[in-house]
């Protein structure tokens, strides 16, 4: 087989049944010349089976061990990868049968963009429509959008995002450090060296969480907003929009003080406060205030603990 225009990253690491939905999702699609490569992160016997059982050649497995980092699996999978593009598929979600058609078609008609992303629709685990009730309304950003990422105005979901390989690579790939929002980071990067085009039309489906370790998840998320916050107020190449990464961290800090003391760990929601104080008050003037009322908080948290 040739080199193929699209190559397919697929991370996984059991769940067997999502993974045979989201494989036949890009088996169906109305564009072929494609080749998927699936990044096995050291999954049970089940999924190993399931993997070593499918005869198409333009599928690859590659089996790895387990780290329970998918950046480390896309990265893989991406060194292997023989495509012009690059589409990212969770195993867990799923594609319309025009996605890679649709995408290809728009970047050919945006001169200067070398990836695109798409609106995408939501479902449960058992596969039926979530509302979009009590989410931020979709609004398709394209062109330059590095301050959209950053203030997550753009929602980019990773299953809706078609780049060419080569930009991802110049970009740097996946942060390997980054745990959370580690796909942000990735478009932060991404948008600085090319422009976008979007498709205003859902052609990927995002399976939503059931809430399971909603608390803990938060925490590790924020987290991560907070990591990629630091990383981007001091590299980031103009002026304008560092300062929209230390607001954003500054705001971060203050989400992740509050859920840290929510979950009854005051040390962690006072040290994140001191750290971040001397340089949010200058990023974001209602630091003091709010700052001020994560402490009482993060206080009467730990007098409730010891009552």
């Amino acid at each position: 087989m040739g080199k193929p225009i699209v190559s397919i990253i697929l991370p996984t690491y059991n769940r067997p049944a999502y993974l045979q939905e989201a494989i036949a999702s890009a088996m169906a699609q109305t564009f072929d010349d494609w080749e998927l490569i699936v990044a096995d992160d050291g999954s049970s016997h089940e999924t190993r089976a399931y993997l070593r059982g499918i005869e198409d050649p333009r599928v690859t497995v590659l089996w790895l061990p387990h780290t329970g980092i998918p950046s480390i699996a896309r990265n893989e999978a991406i060194r292997q990868a023989k495509g012009r593009y690059l589409a990212f598929l969770d195993s867990d979600d799923l594609w319309r049968p025009a996605k890679l058609a649709t995408q290809l078609k728009a970047l050919k008609g945006s001169p200067g963009c070398r990836w695109s992303y798409t609106a995408v629709d939501l479902i449960d685990h058992d596969g039926c429509p979530i509302a979009r009730d009590g989410f931020a309304p979709w609004i398709p950003h394209a062109g330059d959008i590095t301050d959209r990422i950053l203030t997550i105005d753009a929602h980019i979901a990773i299953d809706s995002v078609l780049a060419e390989r080569s930009l991802v690579v110049e970009a740097g790939g996946f942060d390997e450090g980054q745990r959370f929002a580690e796909d942000y980071d990735l478009y932060v990067r991404l948008s600085l060296c090319s422009g976008v085009a979007v498709v205003d039309e859902p052609l990927a489906v995002i399976r939503a969480g059931d809430g399971a370790n909603y608390s803990a998840n938060r925490i590790a998320a924020y987290e991560g907003w907070v990591q990629l916050y630091d990383k981007y107020a001091a590299t980031l190449p103009s002026k304008r929009l560092r300062a929209v990464a230390r607001r954003r961290r500054a705001e971060s800090m203050l989400v992740l003080a509050r859920l840290y003391a929510g979950a009854g760990r005051s040390g962690a929601a006072w040290r994140t406060l001191l750290r971040g104080t001397p340089q949010s008050l200058l990023a974001y003037p209602p630091w003091s205030l709010r700052a001020a009322k994560e402490t009482v908080r993060a206080g009467i948290e730990a007098l409730r603990q010891r009552a």
